[in-house]
């Protein structure tokens, strides 16, 4: 177990190494730079704004720096925000995107997981049917989709919550939901499928034979095998959710991680795009690299393999 850690962690640096590097060097093709905007700029003006942030040494050169410094965990100054480092930015947009993320992941699991057990134990059945079919339909309405309907129904129809912002508990609760109702029909899926391959397994039979119920032989044998599937399933949309959706955060206008980075792209902020693709990627290895251990925890044969 020591050197499969090993082995990963390792893997799991140079992964992110090359996500670092490749995107700079995308950051840099990109037609246009940080300092092409409307009003002309002098080309004096350039000259020192480009001196300043370094922008006037070869490409090359900027991406050892960039790397020298981000080994010391700075991510470097905002090119659009120069009272303000992009590890400030990002301290303040994170924790939104967290809290948001933690939220619509809470939902996600608490209605697709308990959707998709139900539908294993009914399987073939009218309860089944009707379960998997409204999971049909939530699958094929996106996010962005079902956020302008919560919001004409609960905001603007039945004045219940606000149409956007960010401060309170009620900012919260429509778009977790929206975000939260879209992972939650896949992981229905997920669940069901992994219960009904577990249910099918001689082990099952044996348990059920020995006259235990159905409760017991579900909640002590079926149960964490047949979530194997959807524990390899959740890093990455862990990952995606906690950093927020790009579009829910537009939508709701909440200044989180998925703000920024629109942002950033929009005014070509090289530090403040590539310091939340740093993010993003770091926190997508790390969940990765957990499901594994929880994968290995959960199924002895993942051990043994």
């Amino acid at each position: 177990m020591l050197w499969f850690l090993l082995r990963r962690l390792l893997a799991s640096v140079l992964t992110l190494l090359a996500i670092v590097i490749l995107s700079f060097a995308l950051m840099r093709a990109v037609p246009g730079g940080p300092f092409d905007e409307e009003r002309v700029i002098s080309p004096d003006i350039r000259q020192k704004l480009e001196e300043k942030y370094g922008l006037n040494a070869p490409i090359p050169t900027q991406c050892l720096r960039y790397l020298g410094r981000l080994l010391s965990g700075d991510l470097g100054p905002s090119l659009k925000q120069p009272d303000r480092t992009v590890n400030q930015i990002l301290a303040d947009a994170l924790p939104k995107s967290a809290i948001l993320g933690a939220t619509a992941l809470f939902i996600a699991l608490l209605v697709g997981g308990l959707a998709g057990v139900y539908a294993a134990l009914h399987h073939n059945t009218l309860r089944d049917n009707v379960t998997m079919g409204l999971v049909m339909i939530g699958v094929s309405i996106p996010s962005m989709v079902l956020a302008p309907l919560l919001i004409g129904l609960f905001a603007l129809a039945l004045h219940w919550l606000p149409t956007s912002g960010w401060g309170t508990v009620g900012h919260l609760v429509l778009p977790a939901t929206a975000l939260g109702l879209a992972y939650a029909a896949r992981i229905a899926r997920l669940t069901r499928g992994g219960m009904l391959e577990v249910l099918r397994q001689d082990f099952i039979r044996t348990a059920r034979a020995k006259g235990l119920s159905e409760a017991a032989v579900v909640r002590r044998h079926a149960l964490r095998l047949g979530l194997v599937p959807l524990v390899s399933y959740l890093g990455p949309a862990t990952a995606s959710i906690l950093t927020g959706s790009f579009v829910i955060e537009q939508i709701f206008a909440i200044p989180g991680m998925g703000c920024q980075f629109v942002n950033a792209a929009v005014n070509r902020d090289y530090t403040l795009a590539l310091g939340t693709v740093i993010v993003y990627s770091a926190l997508l290895i790390l969940l990765n690299l957990l499901v594994d251990l929880v994968q290995a925890l959960l199924d002895p044969r993942v051990r043994l393999e």
